[in-house]
């Protein structure tokens, strides 16, 4: 059996984090926070899915201890028992220091659920929102604690990818974004902080520009949805996975200014034959669907989804381990 890497004991907090809606994101908050120590309080308004969610994630956690890849140091059984599925809303919420949002991306129903929370929370708890697009202005301009609100945005799934967006409201208060950063740290997330809201944040506008010119490639003709995906995958996903965009272009040139001056034009050149944005949809997704299917079956996603998780875990640690050492 594969064992866990050496790092300090965790130790077991009091502090109560509540998460509401037990979906793949809520699930995967509920699993971060518990390997850190924390008390986890998991609602989602139709019982049986906590029930199903609790299930899956001991597997998960079991599927983690076997593979070496638990993280923080506490056993399988000390992580899962600090989650406690709640069939009460208020319940949950009330003494939590945190509650993270995660129903579905819905601007009215986040609204309406945000509003109970908010009815529920103490001048101390921070109230965040897992959604991946909406501005948080929206999202809390209604709230009476509305300076201790932000979005705290993952990627997921948010077990095993360590990047978080941090997208404060203009109202959302310095202490607020201070105390975020300081929790997503100790759990082991690496927060980036927007400056100010702006549609989609950062993740998914960039993710956004990628998917949109992928669809624009398949349909002119260019490339099959397999070439993209192995594009992305083989080539630029393997060195984005170490280096971001400006580091990369920094190394390919003697610095980033000397990039800009050798392919400033032919960035210029090539931007400017993107072409305007493109609904996807119609025949063309059809296609793309069947080819999807064709690797990935719909009756397959649970199984698909589970081995990108461990694949992504053991990338998360192999960093990790990479980082522990000089080169």
């Amino acid at each position: 059996m594969a064992t866990q890497r050496s790092e300090n004991p965790t130790e077991l907090k009091e502090e109560k984090i509540a998460i509401i809606g037990s979906g793949q994101i809520g699930g995967s908050w509920a699993l971060l926070f518990a390997s850190a120590g924390y008390q986890v309080a998991l609602y989602d308004i139709i019982p049986d899915h906590v029930t199903r969610t609790l299930e899956l994630l001991l597997d998960q956690l079991h599927t983690q201890s076997r593979d070496g890849l638990l993280r923080g140091t506490l056993a399988v059984e000390e992580q899962f028992g600090r989650i406690r599925g709640m069939q009460d809303l208020g319940e949950c919420v009330t003494g939590a220091v945190w509650v993270q949002e995660c129903v579905p991306e819905d601007l009215e129903l986040k609204k309406q659920v945000l509003k109970e929370v908010d009815q529920h929370s103490s001048l101390d708890t921070i109230i965040v929102s897992s959604t991946s697009s909406i501005l948080p202005s929206d999202l809390s301009r209604h709230l009476k604690h509305k300076d201790k609100f932000l979005v705290v945005h993952p990627t997921n799934p948010p077990s095993c990818s360590r990047v978080v967006e941090l997208v404060p409201a203009p109202w959302t208060a310095a202490e607020t974004l201070t105390r975020a950063q300081s929790l997503m740290k100790a759990i082991g997330q690496s927060p980036i902080t927007l400056k100010k809201e702006i549609p989609g944040f950062i993740l998914n506008r960039m993710q956004f520009a990628i998917m949109a010119e992928s669809y624009r490639l398949v349909k002119g003709g260019f490339l099959s949805p397999d070439g993209v995906n192995k594009t992305l995958s083989a080539g630029l996903g393997r060195r984005y996975a170490f280096l971001g965009p400006f580091q990369t272009a920094h190394l390919n040139a003697e610095g980033f200014g000397s990039y800009c001056e050798r392919y400033a034009d032919t960035i210029l050149r090539v931007q400017q034959s993107f072409g305007a944005p493109q609904q996807m949809g119609g025949a063309l997704a059809e296609h793309i669907q069947e080819e999807m299917a064709k690797e990935v079956p719909l009756d397959k996603l649970g199984e698909a989804r589970r081995r990108r998780e461990a694949k992504m875990a053991a990338l998360a640690k192999f960093k990790e381990d990479l980082d522990a050492v000089k080169l």
